[in-house]
């Protein structure tokens, strides 16, 4: 049974964190689930996509993993793609993901994705983005999504 995706998606102000909006699905047997909290904002024209990696997120460095690091950035492309009002929930898809690791990061402490929009065309969105620790930077990357099709 396939269910209506706009209602398995919580995106609504984040009470705990003022100016952010909890983005997460609704059933914790989803994939997303494992990524934990999700917030988002707006600043700058950049979408700002947080999450603070936990012992489930690291490797034998207790750094974050970097499968951990790509999850998060291809869940984030879809967030920062739903605050920039530019999809709504389910039916997109990850067309390209690439990745560029440049540093570790302290598991515990917030990773933020700075997503920027770089062209939208009738079905596809550009996007590009790094994750920062505080002022350190821990990974860029590029990815393409595919808005679903119109309802026929």
């Amino acid at each position: 049974m396939i269910s209506d995706p706009e209602s398995d998606f919580i995106h609504e102000d984040a009470a705990d964190h003022p100016g952010w909006k909890r983005w997460e699905l609704r059933d914790p047997t989803r994939f997303n689930a494992f990524l934990g909290p999700i917030l988002t904002r707006i600043e700058d024209g950049k979408a700002l996509v947080r999450m603070v990696p936990g012992r489930e997120h690291s490797n034998l460095r207790d750094s974050t993993h970097g499968g951990a690091l790509l999850a998060f950035m291809d869940v984030a492309l879809f967030a920062a793609a739903r605050s920039f009002g530019m999809i709504s929930a389910g039916g997109a898809v990850t067309l390209d993901l690439s990745a560029q690791f440049i540093g570790t990061s302290t598991i515990g402490r917030p990773i933020v994705a700075e997503i920027e929009l770089l062209r939208e065309t009738g079905r596809m969105l550009f996007m590009r983005g790094v994750i920062r620790q505080g002022e350190a930077t821990i990974a860029s990357f590029l990815g393409t999504i595919r808005k679903s099709s119109p309802p026929a």
